[in-house]
C-alpha cells in the first residue's frame, strides 16, 4: 500500500506540474508580445518547489523507472540552472540508497532496489552540488558501496568538487585503489582515482597525503593497461613539481 500510495502521488504531482506548465505556456501566448515568457517571483518559485516534491516523490519511490525519470527531471533543473538543496538530498538518496535503505522480498534474499546504475548517475550528478554536505555522502558511497562503476562515479566527483579536508578524501580513494589492487585490479576505476586526485592536487597546491603517493605508485608499478600506469607516472611527476615549489 505504501509503494502504490506513493507511487500514485508521483503520477498525481507529474500530472499537476505538467497541466501547471501547459496553463502556464496558454497564458504566455494571450498576453501582449512584450510580457511573453516572463514569470512572477511567485510563479517561479511554486514551479520550482512544485519541480522538486516530483523529484523527491520519484526519488523515493520503489520503481527503478519513476528514479530514471527522477534523475532526467534532475538533469533538466541542473542544466537549467535550477540547483537547490531538495535536489541535493534526493541525489544523495539515490546514491546512498542500497547501503542506507534496503527493501528484500519477505525481509529475505537479495535487495530489490539495487540499481548500480541509479546510484552511478546520482553520484554523478552530485558533482554539480559542491558543499561539504555532498563530499560526506560521496564518501559514504566510497566506503560502503561495492559496485567499480558506482565507485568510479563517487571518485569523480569528489575530485570535481575538490575538498580534502585532513586528507579524509585522498585516504578514501587510496582506501579503494588498495582494496581493488589486492582482488581485482580494475583499469577505469584506477584511471578515475588518478584524475580525481590529479584534480584534487590542481585546487589544493599538491598532495601531501602518504596513503595518496603510495597508491599512485602502486598503480604506476601494478597490474594495469599502458595508458593507466603512464597517467600515474605523469601525476606523481606533477606532484613532485609542486613538492619543489615549480608549479604544474
Amino acid at each position: 500500500m505504501r509503494s502504490f500510495a506513493r507511487a500514485t502521488l508521483a503520477l498525481g504531482a507529474a500530472a499537476l506540474f505538467c497541466l501547471g506548465l501547459a496553463t502556464d505556456v496558454g497564458a504566455q501566448t494571450s498576453q501582449p508580445a512584450a510580457k511573453t515568457g516572463e514569470k512572477t517571483v511567485e510563479e517561479a518559485y511554486l514551479q520550482e518547489s512544485l519541480e522538486t516534491m516530483i523529484i523527491k516523490e520519484q526519488s523515493q519511490s520503489e520503481s527503478k523507472d519513476m528514479k530514471l525519470v527522477a534523475l532526467q527531471y534532475i538533469k533538466q533543473a541542473v542544466d537549467a540552472g535550477r540547483k537547490n538543496e531538495e535536489i541535493r538530498k534526493s541525489l544523495e538518496y539515490l546514491a546512498l540508497e542500497s547501503s542506507m535503505v534496503q527493501v528484500r522480498s519477505a525481509g529475505l534474499g537479495r535487495p530489490l532496489n539495487d540499481y548500480p546504475d541509479i546510484r552511478a548517475k546520482a553520484c554523478e550528478y552530485l558533482g554539480e552540488f559542491p558543499s561539504v554536505e555532498t563530499k560526506n555522502a560521496l564518501l559514504k558511497v566510497t566506503l560502503g558501496d561495492a559496485e567499480p562503476m558506482v565507485l568510479s562515479a563517487a571518485i569523480r566527483s569528489l575530485g570535481k568538487i575538490g575538498m580534502n579536508d585532513a586528507d579524509d578524501v585522498t585516504q578514501a580513494i587510496s582506501y579503494i585503489v588498495n582494496r581493488f589492487d589486492i582482488l581485482m585490479p580494475d583499469n577505469s576505476l584506477a584511471f578515475e582515482s588518478l584524475v580525481a586526485l590529479e584534480r584534487i592536487a590542481d585546487k589544493n597546491g599538491g598532495i601531501k597525503d602518504p596513503a595518496a603517493i603510495r597508491a599512485i605508485m602502486k598503480i604506476a608499478t601494478g597490474n594495469y593497461i599502458t595508458p593507466v600506469r603512464t597517467k600515474a607516472n605523469e601525476l606523481l611527476n606533477k606532484l613532485r613539481k609542486y613538492s619543489t615549489g615549480t608549479g604544474k
